[in-house]
């Protein structure tokens, strides 16, 4: 069974590798004539108006184009590759056409586009050849007394082909020792096609895919991504059900206590008992106070309204006068924001204890898929990335972000945040 299971693989993989080939040859120029018009137009046009946005567009539509070559490599010639991520998401029409034109992966499709035409025509030779002229041979026996005669340099008519030299397959011997070349050319077919289609798929590799250590990364950013996505989602759960639970229970008890306090003094109960039960009311209101410090510790409940929202109720609260300056095209991930407000807490806390400044300004804005957040005072300066900033940092590298800290002698101290929108 096995010999047989194996020869049937191996035939489904030679007809795979043909109809590649038989679809390749129009697809490649298909290709070929939209990298021409699109992305050639594009640019020699690139002086005037229509052009950048023509070359941005002709761009995005043959990363489509290569997707879809990829798709069919791997579909028919079982070339498993992780295709490159996703375009960046772009607002306004000039975002739209900068996104285009500093796609990589839209040139690199571009180039293959290029590279797949003359591929795709020498493996359709390579194909018309070894199985075209194969077949021919092989069933030459039941054609070739219908080919028309012809005659030699000396005059003499012969039956079947003619071959250079004045050499006619015109007897039985040279009519099987056609198809015996026949047979040949159809055994070699399929390894001759896998060789020329080596070029195809070095291609596809290099061009159209990302390579072992970009993919492994690929894969990591999004499992990390998806870690901190889920771990953010737990927070909100836990807060949640702090809020709802205990803290709601907490109250119900600091209530009936101070109730009870109240009764116990109005009968004038035992002064022990009034003690205990006052005791127990001071401990029940000092540990809701600690568990609401530790809800709005784990996920401020603000950031449900936003961002911005979130940023102007922090600035009310600061002990500093804050200058509060928020621009958001569109909200970014909830992890995203919830670093983004423990940065801007704990920045305008370092303000307000260190820098003996009276005001700051606190700045953020969305640009390029990066929300840059930057504090400013004119406090004394020579702030140093250690303590709570060193903590800053390591909480923006989770999610790839950065800290700039430039904190002269005398100041003014800048503290920048930059973290991506979507991570």
């Amino acid at each position: 069974m096995t010999p047989i299971r194996d020869g049937r693989r191996a035939g489904a993989d030679a007809l795979n590798r043909l109809l590649y080939v038989l679809l390749g040859l129009p697809l490649g120029l298909l290709g070929l004539a939209y990298t021409a018009v699109a992305v050639v137009a594009g640019s020699a046009l690139s002086l005037t108006i229509v052009g950048l946005p023509l070359l941005g567009a002709g761009l995005r539509g043959a990363r489509r184009l290569g997707g879809l070559h990829r798709a069919l490599a791997r579909r028919l010639l079982g070339v498993t590759t992780v295709g490159p991520a996703g375009a960046r998401r772009s607002t306004g029409l000039t975002d739209w056409v900068r996104v285009g034109l500093t796609d990589r992966a839209g040139w690199r499709s571009a180039l293959y586009l290029v590279l797949k035409a003359p591929i795709a025509v020498l493996s359709t030779a390579v194909a018309a050849v070894f199985y075209g002229y194969g077949l021919a041979a092989l069933t030459y026996p039941a054609w070739w007394r219908v080919v028309p005669g012809t005659s030699d340099d000396a005059g003499v008519p012969h039956a079947g082909l003619a071959l250079p030299g004045d050499v006619f397959l015109d007897t039985w011997p040279r009519v099987l020792l056609t198809a015996g070349a026949g047979v040949a050319l159809l055994l070699a077919a399929p390894w001759a096609l896998r060789g020329v289609l080596m070029l195809d798929r070095l291609a596809i590799t290099g061009l159209l895919a990302v390579g072992r250590l970009r993919e492994r990364v690929h894969e990591l950013e999004q499992s990390r991504a998806f870690a901190v996505q889920d771990a953010a989602a737990a927070l909100r759960r836990i807060e949640r059900d702090l809020h709802d639970g205990a803290q709601a229970r907490l109250v119900a008890v600091a209530l009936n206590l101070g109730a009870a306090k109240e009764q116990l003094e109005q009968a004038d109960a035992d002064p022990l008992t009034r003690e205990l039960v006052g005791s127990a009311h001071r401990d029940a209101k000092g540990a809701l106070v600690e568990l609401r410090d530790l809800v709005r510790g784990i996920h401020p409940p603000i950031l449900d309204s936003g961002l911005d929202a979130a940023l102007a109720t922090l600035a009310a609260r600061s002990p500093v006068q804050v200058e509060l300056d928020v621009a958001l095209a569109r909200r970014p991930a909830p992890a995203v924001e919830t670093i983004a407000y423990f940065c801007v807490s704990e920045l305008l806390t370092n303000v307000a204890k260190h820098s003996t400044a009276g005001r700051a300004a606190v700045g953020v804005e969305q640009r390029d898929g990066i929300l840059r957040i930057r504090v400013t005072d004119h406090g004394r300066g020579g702030a140093q990335p250690r303590g709570g900033l060193a903590g800053l940092a390591e909480r923006v590298r989770t999610v790839d972000g950065r800290l700039d800290i430039s904190s002269p002698v005398g100041g003014p101290t800048v503290v920048t945040v930059e973290l991506p929108c979507e991570s």
